[in-house]
């Protein structure tokens, strides 16, 4: 099917909104009024402009307190029609939106409403256009697309149809199926946005917190398979009004746009892209570094040892690069695998999780399922003696490699390492329990939904934890059974994205032990305040020997039905911190009662600046 997006959806200028809806592959666009008002280019110029980037302009709008009013309002109304038609038809737009009126002195009147949009239809039909008719949510008598329809179908003009707006039904609780008694060709147009489920204003609600299908609480797809079933084969047009979107850099946001209408024509059945391959564990994750030593000595402290040498290097060179000539060394502790890289890594950055590895049953799979989402697929310079890895960009720019350790056919990640051997004794971390990643202010919905859709992980709903400088939004994706957990989060502002460190949680069988263990070997442990523990202790019946250990070793404690979660953390390193995780087999969460205090102390030891 076609695909469109409304100009209102984007930042920028017409021009640069244009560009980037046509670089993300959209097939059309809906121009908003404003958007053309505030251009310095002629409807004319536009025109060719959208035909030179292969755009159709699908759709003119708003046209807006038009219908059930009196006589004299009306005939100043059909004024302005005439002027717009006759600018659509220099734009080369040949259907226009009429939203149903607000207007204080429209009147209960279906009979009217229809007289009066058959007039408005017959001079738009004069100049080849079509009028696509809208209930809106908060329209003052027309709110309801059943209710716009019945008006349509009163008025019985050739050029008059009915435009559908998934978010002006689904925000009221209509019931979509009604839609297939509307005949097809009747349908001039489908606008589609989804929402995160609020208790708000329904206006307030449309105007600052759509999102794009896939993104909120609302069933676009269950809605598009009604309208298809009528037979309509008009395209599938986004129009989100988000506050961030419209802040956002365009070119990124079209791309997100239009991964979103490709999983919604998957859904719906109307296109084959290639399956996803779900991720079954961590091979490895990897932190970029301008120095070294300090994420060495807090991996050391850890117990975790450095494994590998490189096979063709001499002894001088070889303690520096482990990884076949290439700066990076491999650090392992159990399952848990961390690679430190100082390849071209920004001083005024720090350290930062800058890759994952994820294992997968069919990495060039995976990779096709990414590409054909419009992820983009990072080039890789391998040596000779380097494994082919397939690699693609997350939102926030974090890479992600299939890898396929230990399958007997592909190559493995690890073939690019020579094993020095387990090293010191293993202390108690067994695998890596989840990776956290600190996302771009504006690109949380984003990367949310390319975690599900690209990697085939199942999302958990949004928390909001408080933070001493705002609010911190976080949303854990994962596999069905826990080997994958990836916690994605987002401070209020741009300014957060420095404030909120990546982390990396290892599992232990004993968070106590190995946390004195971290500490006894140089560690340091963030500093839980007292007060919390007095609340720990009110809160839960913990025997006094437990508690007196927490406190000492700045442990925190949560429970849910399926048990216990123990967890604590390390300073900072640069942007990036560990968490040791006790977990209980049942327990599904990522201590988020606990966020706020954790978030708290981290400011408190910041260093000033």
């Amino acid at each position: 099917m076609r695909t469109s997006i409304a100009t209102v959806s984007l930042s920028g200028s017409l021009t640069e909104k244009l560009t980037a809806a046509s670089r993300a592959g959209f097939d059309g666009v809906e121009i908003f009024e404003n958007d053309l008002l505030a251009s310095p280019l002629a409807p004319e110029e536009i025109r060719i402009r959208c035909a030179d980037l292969g755009l159709r302009i699908e759709l003119y709008q708003p046209m807006r307190d038009i219908e059930a009013v009196p006589a004299a309002e009306f005939a100043r109304n059909l004024r302005r029609a005439r002027h717009k038609f006759e600018l659509m038809r220099r734009l080369g737009a040949d259907t226009v939106l009429v939203c149903s009126s607000v207007c204080p002195s429209a009147v209960d009147d279906d009979a009217l409403a229809a007289a009066q949009l058959s007039e408005v239809a017959d001079l738009a039909q004069d100049f080849g256009i079509r009028v696509a008719y809208e209930a809106l949510a908060w329209g003052r008598h027309v709110s309801t697309y059943d209710h716009a329809w019945r008006i349509v179908e009163t008025a019985g003009h050739p050029a008059l149809g009915t435009c559908l707006d998934s978010f002006h039904i689904l925000s009221r609780g209509g019931d979509p199926e009604g839609i297939e008694d509307i005949p097809g060709e009747k349908i001039f147009f489908l606008q589609l946005a989804d929402a995160p489920q609020l208790a708000m204003d329904v206006l307030q609600w449309s105007r600052h917190y759509r999102c794009f299908p896939g993104q909120g609480g609302f069933d676009v797809a269950g809605l598009v398979r009604h309208v298809l079933r009528t037979g309509y084969d008009g395209p599938l047009s986004l129009e989100v009004f988000n506050d961030v979107f419209r802040q956002a850099e365009a070119g990124p946001t079209a791309v997100d746009a239009h991964r979103s209408l490709l999983l919604l024509q998957e859904a719906v059945g109307v296109a084959d892209l290639p399956a996803p391959v779900v991720p079954t564990g961590i091979a490895f994750a990897e932190l970029l570094t301008p120095d070294a030593e300090p994420v060495a000595a807090v991996l050391d402290a850890l117990g975790f040892a450095r494994t590998a040498l490189p096979q063709a290097l001499d002894s001088a060179r070889a303690g520096r690069y482990p990884h076949h000539g290439k700066p990076v060394d491999l650090w392992q502790q159990g399952e848990a695998r961390i690679l430190v890289n100082t390849a071209g890594a920004a001083r005024r950055d720090g350290t930062q999780l800058a890759a994952i590895g994820l294992e997968s049953p069919d990495p060039a799979a995976a990779a096709r399922r990414a590409e054909a989402l419009l992820a983009p697929v990072l080039p890789r310079r391998r040596g000779p003696h380097d494994a082919p890895l397939d690699a693609v960009a997350a939102p926030d720019g974090t890479e992600l490699f299939f890898c396929a350790t230990g399958h007997p056919e592909l190559p493995g990640w690890r073939a690019d390492f020579d094993s020095l051997g387990t090293g010191r004794p293993q202390t108690g971390v067994t695998s890596v329990d989840h990776l956290a990643l600190t996302q771009p202010w504006h690109h949380f919905d984003e990367a949310a939904l390319f975690h599900r859709s690209v990697l085939g992980l199942d999302a958990r709903e949004s928390v909001d934890v408080a933070d001493p400088y705002g609010l911190l939004r976080s949303r854990a994706v994962g596999n069905t059974d826990g080997s994958v957990r990836i916690a994605l989060s987002v401070g209020a502002a741009p300014t957060d994205d420095t404030v909120h460190a990546q982390h990396i949680a290892l599992a232990t069988d004993d968070v106590v032990a190995a946390a004195g263990r971290f500490r006894a070997a140089g560690g340091r442990l963030l500093r839980i305040p007292a007060n919390y523990y007095d609340d720990l202790a009110a809160r839960f019946e913990l025997p006094e020997e437990e508690l007196a250990a927490y406190r000492d070793l700045g442990i925190l404690y949560d429970r849910d039905a399926g048990g216990a979660f123990r967890h604590c953390y390390t300073e900072t390193v640069g942007r990036v911190f560990f968490e040791l995780v006790q977990r209980d087999p049942g327990h599904r969460g990522y201590g988020a009662p606990n966020a706020s205090v954790r978030l708290a102390a981290q400011h408190a030891q910041r260093p000033a600046r």
